[in-house]
């Protein structure tokens, strides 16, 4: 595995604020980003260009997506502060088993879209076939973005296998459309909060699951010794107040950090012998915008490699049930 940290000293032991916002950024801006974090991968890591292809026409069709939504087609939500901040207070994720009517016309036309770049890109028949019982109503847009929006898995896997598709690109094609969305109603919710009492609860969030989605994360982002949580679905970004295990809070000697390399202790893999997780951490001059966080995750698929080589996984989705 390589290089083995018990405890590494470049993170922050203890930090002020664990919920961070991340400022958004135009569909320019995001482009233009994309554009040179791209070619940086390229010239070192030239095997995964056909990826970059792909992902290119993923993430391009994404931010444009994610511009009309900006535009004003984001439902409000009835959600007082003080009622989420007694959610994240019991470990409730904020969007966990609240009403969020989905503007599905707005989502298809993207859905299909992502549907035909994923068929062109390599996943071939599979996605056109989800494409076309999409098209044709045989499975409704609206009940395939809602299951992976209330991220229930086990509710889409099912859809699929009654219909033939595979379980496994659907959920992915559905995280990848409503995204965007749920990206928009973790901002809608977190960002720019006064003082009180959902701030407080967000600075004491310490669970390595997404404060607003439930979400594992899909990547640590490690800015200044700051280790900050990013959310694979709705790039929520938080940190912990611990060194431990994200998914069994182990922090004895069962968890430790590698770095497979030698010479790149700038990469690394948080791995647990208690539970089998594990989560890659990199180190970034900044912190990556919504939905550029894919390219961190892409860069580093070496990483995933590396863990599952020597049994690590990533565990299902967390079950919340609300007690009322």
């Amino acid at each position: 595995m390589g290089t083995l940290y018990q405890d590494p000293g470049w993170y922050t032991a203890k930090l002020p604020m664990p919920y961070v916002t991340i400022q958004a950024c135009s569909r320019e801006d995001l482009l233009d980003s994309a554009k040179q974090r791209w070619q940086l991968i390229r010239q070192t890591r030239p095997d995964l260009e056909p990826a970059l292809a792909l992902q290119k026409e993923l993430l391009t069709r994404i931010i444009d997506l994610a511009a009309t939504l900006a535009g004003g087609r984001i439902p409000k939500l009835s959600l007082p502060p003080k009622y989420l901040a007694a959610k994240l207070a019991r470990g409730v994720p904020a969007l966990t088993g609240e009403p969020m009517p989905l503007p599905v016309a707005v989502l298809t036309p993207t859905l299909l879209q992502l549907c035909d770049a994923l068929a062109n890109g390599g996943a071939g028949e599979a996605a056109i076939h989800i494409r076309d019982t999409v098209a044709s109503g045989a499975l409704e847009a609206g009940s395939l973005l809602t299951a992976s929006l209330r991220r229930d898995q086990s509710a889409l896997r099912t859809g699929a296998v009654h219909r033939g598709l595979s379980p496994d690109l659907m959920w992915l094609v559905a995280e990848l459309a409503v995204g965007p969305f749920v990206h928009a109603l973790q901002r809608m919710l977190f960002a720019n909060l006064a003082p009180g009492d959902l701030q407080t609860a967000l600075d004491t969030w310490n669970h390595g699951y997404c404060p607003a989605c439930g979400s594992w994360p899909a990547v640590g982002e490690v800015v200044g010794g700051h280790r900050t949580l990013r959310c694979s679905f709705c790039a929520c970004a938080w940190e912990l107040t611990t060194y431990a295990c994200i998914y069994c809070e182990e922090s004895g000697e069962p968890f430790v950090t590698a770095a497979p390399d030698p010479e790149r202790k700038d990469r690394r893999i948080e791995i647990c012998a208690t539970c089998g997780g594990y989560l890659k951490t990199i180190d970034v001059p900044e912190l990556s915008p919504f939905p550029l966080l894919s390219i961190t995750d892409i860069e580093t698929t070496d990483l995933d490699v590396a863990a599952m080589e020597h049994g690590y996984g990533r565990p299902p989705l967390k079950d919340f049930t609300i007690k009322k």
